[in-house]
């Protein structure tokens, strides 16, 4: 897989961009290494033969075309997505290539789907938002639960992880959410978005041995909520986070994210506990792995992968549950993931 085909990367020296940048090179795509900082991208390029630098700016939409020249698609690893997104989106429908992020954001993935869903399914384009731990694999393993059901009644996402500390990219999204949404929280119901300035409700939620029983906090709301019912006709999307990974992303001393092996991945561990209810019935995915930032890059590079060789179900603006076989993406990534389906 690959073919030395190349693949721009933007915010390719961020945290996760760096993770991104080592799974192409194993797959055997060329990286061209793209952003802002022409410092930082030397120092990235000088841990791998072969990689063009390319230095870009959102604010300059011509670097970005030279950044995307003869690329056969760009992975967006830039936060905050609310200012990165558009822009890149932009020039890869100008360079006519698709176009995959790994945005966490709630409303950028929402701005995304309004504004380009027309213009790329007319024009035959293939973005995919939310290519990542949040919002893709959700997605992915909810439409997995599906199965045969076209329709259910809700959907719950549960995320149990041993620790989260926040990268400064998540720290950055962090600040650029709470300007736009101020103290409300957002929560899927009813068949869309809605905002609300209650706290969110303290649970127990039924994790899988051998984790079991956890305190979460419910109505943490993630890209799922975006993801999922883009696609997928269920009217309540709700994710859940165990309390004490809360605790630290939102504490401001938590440390950053320390390598715990020679790839740069950290020690945290995750699982993720998928649930579809229809009626009296329920359905459920699972799936574990370790570090969070990590594994994001098998799940875009899988996705950039599909999307080349044809593999995809759609075109225009597509989650990863839409646009790629789920069961066989999943399993894909046996090397990253733990995924199986429960009754």
């Amino acid at each position: 897989m690959g073919s030395r085909q190349t693949v721009a990367v933007f915010g390719a020296y961020g945290h996760t961009g760096r993770f991104v940048v080592a799974e192409l090179r194993e797959r055997g795509f060329v990286p061209v290494l793209s952003g802002r900082d022409a410092d930082r991208l030397k120092v990235l390029a000088a841990t791998g033969p072969g990689s063009d630098v390319r230095p870009a700016s959102v604010d300059d939409p011509a670097s970005l075309d030279r950044a995307l020249d003869g690329s056969a698609a760009v992975i967006n690893c830039a936060g905050p997505f609310a200012a990165t997104a558009a822009p890149v989106i932009e020039a890869a429908l100008r360079a006519g290539i698709p176009y995959v992020d790994v945005a966490a954001e709630i409303e950028a993935n929402v701005d995304t789907f309004t504004r380009f869903s027309d213009r790329a399914r007319a024009a035959g384009a293939v973005i995919v938002p939310a290519m990542a731990f949040y919002g893709g694999l959700g997605d992915l393993l909810v439409t997995a639960a599906m199965g045969d059901w076209t329709a259910a009644d809700e959907a719950h996402i549960a995320y149990a992880l041993s620790s989260w500390h926040p990268t400064a990219g998540s720290r950055a999204t962090s600040a650029v959410t709470r300007e736009r949404r101020g103290a409300r929280r957002i929560v899927h119901t009813n068949g869309r978005l809605e905002y609300r300035e209650d706290g969110p409700p303290a649970l127990e939620w039924p994790f899988p041995a051998p984790l079991g029983p956890r305190a979460v906090i419910g109505e943490f709301t993630m890209a799922d909520v975006v993801t999922v019912p883009s696609h997928l006709p269920i009217p309540d999307v709700r994710t859940y986070m165990t309390v004490e990974a809360a605790k630290e992303v939102t504490a401001p001393d938590t440390p950053a994210p320390t390598p715990a092996d020679e790839s740069g991945r950290s020690a945290q561990t995750f699982l993720v506990d998928a649930v579809v209810r229809r009626g009296g019935r329920q359905r459920r995915a699972v799936a574990g792995g370790r570090d969070i930032y990590a594994v994001t890059a098998p799940l875009a590079v899988e996705a950039v992968d599909r999307i080349l060789t044809g593999r995809t179900e759609t075109v225009g603006v597509a989650s990863a549950g839409e646009i790629f076989d789920a069961p066989d993406f999943l399993r894909a990534l046996s090397a990253h993931l733990s995924p199986r389906l429960r009754p």
